[in-house]
């Protein structure tokens, strides 16, 4: 049997490599953070991520079906990366909500714009993007999909 890789051609065409490892979704990805009641906060109750709590004090918020887990850097869960920092990370999280909605969402908040919006590549398409900080300083780009 040979395996085969969905990829992105040029003009966002659909094609496939083979021999590769048929990869095809996202998971989970860890943020190492300072202060876990603080990035729960943040994610669950200001951005609306439903928290789920796995584990023995593990804890994760999910989006779609990913999720974002979370290792406090005091102890943070092995394996880790090779140098699990605060801060480091820089990620982009899709909405159905029109730019204008998300803009207007974040202000609300008092969480401030660092940037955008801004028309941006994304995996499937042209997205409009704005970018904010989470507690930790993690760079959070949050899009909406299939702008022209």
């Amino acid at each position: 049997m040979t395996s085969a890789l969905l990829f992105q051609k040029e003009g966002g065409k659909a094609g496939f490599m083979r021999g590769a490892l048929c990869l095809y979704s996202l998971d989970h990805l860890v943020l190492t953070v300072k202060d876990l009641e603080r990035s729960l906060h943040f994610y669950s109750d200001i951005l609306g991520c439903p928290v789920s709590r796995f584990g023995k004090d593990r804890f994760a918020v999910l989006i779609g079906q990913s999720k974002i887990n979370f290792h406090q850097s005091a102890s943070p869960i092995k394996p880790h990366a090779a140098n699990p920092t605060c801060g480091s990370a820089d990620f982009c999280l899709l909405s159905h909500l029109p730019m204008a909605e998300i803009r207007q969402f974040l202000t609300a908040r008092s969480i401030p714009i660092e940037l955008g919006p801004v028309v941006r590549t994304g995996a499937n398409g042209t997205i409009l993007s704005v970018y904010i900080r989470d507690p930790d300083s993690n760079l959070v780009e949050i899009a909406t999909p299939n702008v022209d």
